[in-house]
Protein backbone atom coordinates (compact mmCIF):
# COMPACT_ATOMS: atom_id res chain seq x y z
CA UNK A 1 0.00 0.00 0.00
CA UNK A 2 1.19 3.32 -0.75
CA UNK A 3 0.86 5.80 1.74
CA UNK A 4 2.54 8.71 -0.32
CA UNK A 5 1.91 8.87 -4.30
CA UNK A 6 2.94 11.83 -6.43
CA UNK A 7 2.58 11.91 -10.13
CA UNK A 8 3.86 14.72 -12.25
CA UNK A 9 4.26 17.40 -9.87
CA UNK A 10 5.12 20.86 -10.36
CA UNK A 11 5.72 24.03 -8.78
CA UNK A 12 7.01 27.31 -10.05
CA UNK A 13 8.09 30.49 -7.60
CA UNK A 14 7.29 32.81 -10.21
CA UNK A 15 9.93 32.38 -12.94
CA UNK A 16 11.95 30.21 -10.59
CA UNK A 17 11.88 26.28 -10.72
CA UNK A 18 10.64 24.46 -7.23
CA UNK A 19 10.09 20.93 -8.86
CA UNK A 20 9.00 19.81 -12.26
CA UNK A 21 7.25 16.40 -13.21
CA UNK A 22 8.11 14.83 -9.88
CA UNK A 23 7.36 11.49 -9.37
CA UNK A 24 7.66 10.05 -5.85
CA UNK A 25 5.91 6.70 -3.93
CA UNK A 26 6.56 5.93 0.05
CA UNK A 27 4.99 2.46 0.43
CA UNK A 28 3.58 1.70 4.29
CA UNK A 29 6.32 1.27 6.51
CA UNK A 30 9.06 2.58 4.76
CA UNK A 31 11.79 4.58 5.91
CA UNK A 32 12.44 6.42 2.88
CA UNK A 33 15.67 9.17 2.94
CA UNK A 34 15.21 11.93 0.39
CA UNK A 35 18.41 13.16 -0.88
CA UNK A 36 19.90 16.11 -2.33
CA UNK A 37 21.57 19.47 -1.75
CA UNK A 38 20.39 22.60 -1.00
CA UNK A 39 18.01 24.03 -3.40
CA UNK A 40 17.08 20.55 -5.48
CA UNK A 41 13.84 21.00 -4.27
CA UNK A 42 13.50 18.47 -1.07
CA UNK A 43 11.45 21.34 1.17
CA UNK A 44 9.50 22.56 -1.70
CA UNK A 45 8.36 18.44 -2.09
CA UNK A 46 7.82 18.34 1.69
CA UNK A 47 5.56 21.82 2.00
CA UNK A 48 3.48 20.66 -0.93
CA UNK A 49 3.23 17.50 0.64
CA UNK A 50 1.99 19.59 3.68
CA UNK A 51 -0.81 21.83 2.19
CA UNK A 52 1.41 24.23 3.11
CA UNK A 53 1.87 25.70 -0.24
CA UNK A 54 -0.22 25.25 -3.87
CA UNK A 55 1.27 22.80 -6.45
CA UNK A 56 1.28 24.20 -10.14
CA UNK A 57 0.44 20.80 -11.63
CA UNK A 58 0.14 17.14 -10.80
CA UNK A 59 -1.52 15.10 -7.96
CA UNK A 60 -0.30 14.06 -4.96
CA UNK A 61 -2.26 11.82 -2.39
CA UNK A 62 -1.47 10.65 1.12
CA UNK A 63 -3.42 7.48 2.79
CA UNK A 64 -4.72 7.13 -0.72
CA UNK A 65 -6.57 10.48 -0.44
CA UNK A 66 -6.25 13.54 -2.46
CA UNK A 67 -4.75 16.19 -0.57
CA UNK A 68 -7.54 18.65 -0.84
CA UNK A 69 -8.96 16.47 1.95
CA UNK A 70 -6.72 17.83 4.50
CA UNK A 71 -8.73 14.99 6.82
CA UNK A 72 -5.15 13.25 6.36
CA UNK A 73 -3.02 15.63 8.59
CA UNK A 74 -3.99 14.60 11.73
CA UNK A 75 -1.95 11.21 11.25
CA UNK A 76 0.79 13.11 9.97
CA UNK A 77 3.52 14.29 12.50
CA UNK A 78 5.80 17.02 11.15
CA UNK A 79 9.47 18.45 11.73
CA UNK A 80 10.96 21.18 9.52
CA UNK A 81 14.03 22.16 9.33
CA UNK A 82 13.90 25.08 11.70
CA UNK A 83 11.12 25.23 14.47
CA UNK A 84 9.81 28.60 15.80
CA UNK A 85 7.24 29.30 18.59
CA UNK A 86 5.80 31.46 20.99
CA UNK A 87 9.48 33.27 23.10
CA UNK A 88 7.33 33.51 25.96
CA UNK A 89 5.54 30.24 26.53
CA UNK A 90 7.09 27.69 28.39
CA UNK A 91 8.43 24.76 26.96
CA UNK A 92 5.98 22.48 28.70
CA UNK A 93 2.99 25.24 27.64
CA UNK A 94 4.03 24.43 23.87
CA UNK A 95 3.82 20.88 24.03
CA UNK A 96 0.54 21.27 25.73
CA UNK A 97 -0.79 23.61 23.23
CA UNK A 98 0.25 20.99 20.53
CA UNK A 99 -1.75 18.34 21.76
CA UNK A 100 -4.59 20.52 22.47
CA UNK A 101 -4.53 21.69 18.93
CA UNK A 102 -5.03 18.15 17.72
CA UNK A 103 -7.28 17.30 20.73
CA UNK A 104 -5.58 14.70 21.82
CA UNK A 105 -4.35 13.52 25.38
CA UNK A 106 -0.46 13.18 24.88
CA UNK A 107 0.63 13.24 28.37
CA UNK A 108 2.40 9.60 28.66
CA UNK A 109 4.25 9.37 24.99
CA UNK A 110 5.81 13.37 25.24
CA UNK A 111 6.86 12.09 28.75
CA UNK A 112 8.46 9.24 27.33
CA UNK A 113 10.35 11.26 24.52
CA UNK A 114 10.99 14.39 26.66
CA UNK A 115 13.21 12.44 29.20
CA UNK A 116 14.75 10.16 26.37
CA UNK A 117 15.68 13.30 24.69
CA UNK A 118 16.90 15.45 27.85
CA UNK A 119 14.65 18.06 27.42
CA UNK A 120 13.73 20.50 30.04
CA UNK A 121 10.30 21.79 29.70
CA UNK A 122 10.47 24.41 32.58
CA UNK A 123 12.81 26.66 30.48
CA UNK A 124 11.04 29.53 28.44
CA UNK A 125 11.53 29.01 24.12
CA UNK A 126 13.61 32.25 24.26
CA UNK A 127 16.20 30.57 27.10
CA UNK A 128 17.00 27.30 24.59
CA UNK A 129 19.88 26.78 21.88
CA UNK A 130 18.92 25.93 18.53
CA UNK A 131 19.10 22.40 19.23
CA UNK A 132 17.06 22.13 22.41
CA UNK A 133 14.29 24.09 20.33
CA UNK A 134 15.05 21.47 17.51
CA UNK A 135 14.01 18.51 20.63
CA UNK A 136 11.00 20.78 21.06
CA UNK A 137 9.97 20.53 17.29
CA UNK A 138 10.68 16.63 17.80
CA UNK A 139 8.09 16.23 20.38
CA UNK A 140 5.27 18.14 18.69
CA UNK A 141 5.69 16.00 15.93
CA UNK A 142 5.59 12.69 17.55
CA UNK A 143 4.09 13.05 20.85
CA UNK A 144 0.47 11.79 19.09
CA UNK A 145 2.22 8.87 17.88
CA UNK A 146 1.41 9.82 13.49
CA UNK A 147 1.19 7.13 11.35
CA UNK A 148 3.36 8.81 8.43
CA UNK A 149 6.26 11.33 9.49
CA UNK A 150 7.76 13.90 7.72
CA UNK A 151 11.53 15.24 8.57
CA UNK A 152 13.23 17.91 6.95
CA UNK A 153 17.09 17.78 7.93
CA UNK A 154 15.65 16.84 11.26
CA UNK A 155 19.47 16.51 13.26
CA UNK A 156 20.61 20.22 11.85
CA UNK A 157 21.78 21.42 16.05
CA UNK A 158 21.48 18.27 17.42
CA UNK A 159 24.70 17.33 19.60
CA UNK A 160 25.72 13.38 18.83
CA UNK A 161 24.54 11.68 21.28
CA UNK A 162 21.12 13.06 21.14
CA UNK A 163 20.91 12.32 17.49
CA UNK A 164 22.02 8.68 18.48
CA UNK A 165 18.74 9.04 20.70
CA UNK A 166 16.89 10.49 18.18
CA UNK A 167 17.54 7.70 15.34
CA UNK A 168 16.53 5.24 18.30
CA UNK A 169 13.11 6.65 18.69
CA UNK A 170 12.95 6.71 14.66
CA UNK A 171 13.73 2.88 14.28
CA UNK A 172 10.92 2.17 17.39
CA UNK A 173 8.23 4.18 15.61
CA UNK A 174 9.51 2.55 12.15
CA UNK A 175 9.21 -0.95 13.64
CA UNK A 176 6.07 0.11 14.76
CA UNK A 177 4.69 0.81 11.57
CA UNK A 178 5.15 4.42 11.56
CA UNK A 179 6.05 5.60 7.91
CA UNK A 180 9.30 7.87 7.60
CA UNK A 181 10.26 10.12 4.93
CA UNK A 182 13.37 12.08 5.80
CA UNK A 183 14.73 15.01 3.43
CA UNK A 184 18.97 15.46 4.24
CA UNK A 185 21.65 16.46 2.64
CA UNK A 186 23.65 13.92 4.88
CA UNK A 187 24.24 11.40 2.82
CA UNK A 188 25.49 8.76 5.98
CA UNK A 189 22.21 9.75 7.86
CA UNK A 190 19.98 7.99 4.55
CA UNK A 191 22.61 4.89 4.21
CA UNK A 192 22.67 3.98 7.84
CA UNK A 193 19.05 4.60 8.39
CA UNK A 194 16.96 4.27 5.89
CA UNK A 195 15.64 1.03 3.77
CA UNK A 196 15.07 3.43 0.34
CA UNK A 197 15.85 6.75 -1.14
CA UNK A 198 15.28 8.73 -3.81
CA UNK A 199 17.77 11.54 -5.41
CA UNK A 200 16.60 14.39 -6.75
CA UNK A 201 18.47 17.13 -8.70
CA UNK A 202 16.97 20.86 -10.25
CA UNK A 203 13.69 19.60 -9.07
CA UNK A 204 13.37 16.12 -10.01
CA UNK A 205 13.84 13.05 -9.20
CA UNK A 206 16.73 10.92 -10.90
CA UNK A 207 16.87 8.07 -9.32
CA UNK A 208 14.34 5.79 -6.46
CA UNK A 209 15.08 2.41 -5.33
CA UNK A 210 15.91 0.54 -2.03
CA UNK A 211 19.08 2.05 -0.64
CA UNK A 212 21.64 -1.47 -0.83
CA UNK A 213 20.44 -1.56 -4.99
CA UNK A 214 20.79 1.70 -5.45
CA UNK A 215 24.46 1.12 -4.24
CA UNK A 216 25.08 -1.92 -6.63
CA UNK A 217 25.88 -0.87 -9.76
CA UNK A 218 28.34 -2.14 -12.38
CA UNK A 219 30.52 0.71 -10.81
CA UNK A 220 33.12 -0.16 -8.52
CA UNK A 221 35.29 2.50 -6.31
CA UNK A 222 38.78 2.00 -6.86
CA UNK A 223 41.96 3.03 -4.68
CA UNK A 224 45.63 3.18 -5.81
CA UNK A 225 48.59 4.12 -3.69
CA UNK A 226 51.39 3.56 -6.62
CA UNK A 227 52.89 5.46 -9.63
CA UNK A 228 50.13 5.44 -11.48
CA UNK A 229 49.14 7.23 -15.03
CA UNK A 230 45.50 8.44 -14.60
CA UNK A 231 45.09 8.67 -18.46
CA UNK A 232 45.40 5.04 -19.27
CA UNK A 233 42.15 4.68 -17.31
CA UNK A 234 38.88 5.31 -19.04
CA UNK A 235 35.36 5.82 -17.68
CA UNK A 236 36.00 6.76 -14.42
CA UNK A 237 34.13 9.51 -12.46
CA UNK A 238 34.54 11.27 -9.15
CA UNK A 239 38.84 11.25 -8.91
CA UNK A 240 40.64 12.99 -6.25
CA UNK A 241 44.33 12.40 -5.44
CA UNK A 242 44.86 12.72 -1.37
CA UNK A 243 47.23 11.42 1.13
CA UNK A 244 49.00 9.36 -2.03
CA UNK A 245 45.88 8.31 -3.11
CA UNK A 246 44.08 7.74 -6.57
CA UNK A 247 40.65 7.34 -5.79
CA UNK A 248 37.96 7.32 -9.02
CA UNK A 249 34.23 5.47 -9.91
CA UNK A 250 35.24 3.19 -12.90
CA UNK A 251 32.47 1.78 -14.48
CA UNK A 252 34.46 0.10 -17.67
CA UNK A 253 35.59 -3.14 -18.47
CA UNK A 254 37.32 -4.90 -14.97
CA UNK A 255 39.85 -6.48 -17.25
CA UNK A 256 40.51 -3.14 -19.17
CA UNK A 257 41.59 -2.13 -15.15
CA UNK A 258 43.45 -4.33 -14.58
CA UNK A 259 45.06 -4.26 -17.86
CA UNK A 260 45.72 -0.02 -16.94
CA UNK A 261 46.99 -1.15 -13.70
CA UNK A 262 49.57 -3.45 -14.81
CA UNK A 263 51.60 -0.84 -15.98
CA UNK A 264 52.39 -0.17 -12.79
CA UNK A 265 53.99 -0.77 -9.84
CA UNK A 266 51.51 -0.72 -7.01
CA UNK A 267 51.64 -0.56 -3.24
CA UNK A 268 48.15 -0.90 -2.30
CA UNK A 269 44.90 -1.27 -4.58
CA UNK A 270 41.09 -1.62 -2.81
CA UNK A 271 38.44 -2.96 -5.28
CA UNK A 272 34.87 -2.04 -3.44
CA UNK A 273 31.08 -1.26 -4.20
CA UNK A 274 30.95 2.44 -4.01
CA UNK A 275 28.92 4.21 -1.00
CA UNK A 276 25.67 5.55 -1.48
CA UNK A 277 27.86 8.96 -1.25
CA UNK A 278 29.81 7.90 -4.56
CA UNK A 279 26.83 6.86 -6.36
CA UNK A 280 25.13 10.15 -5.97
CA UNK A 281 28.28 12.23 -6.67
CA UNK A 282 27.99 10.12 -9.88
CA UNK A 283 24.62 10.86 -10.82
CA UNK A 284 25.33 14.74 -10.15
CA UNK A 285 27.89 14.92 -12.20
Amino acid sequence: MSIINIKNLTKYYGKSKGVENLNLVVEKGDYFGFIGPNGAGKSTTLRLLLSLIKKDSGEISVFDKDIKDEEYLKDVGYLPSESFFYNNMKVIDVLKLSSDLRNINCDEERNILVNRLKLDVNKKINELSFGNRKKVGIVCALQHKPKLFILDEPTTGLDPLIQKEFYSILKEYNDSGTTILMSSHVLSEVENHCNKAAIIKNGTIIASDYVDKLSKTTAHQISVKGNINIDDFKDIKNYKYENETHSFLYNGDINELIKALSKSKLVDLKIEEPSLEEIFLHYYK
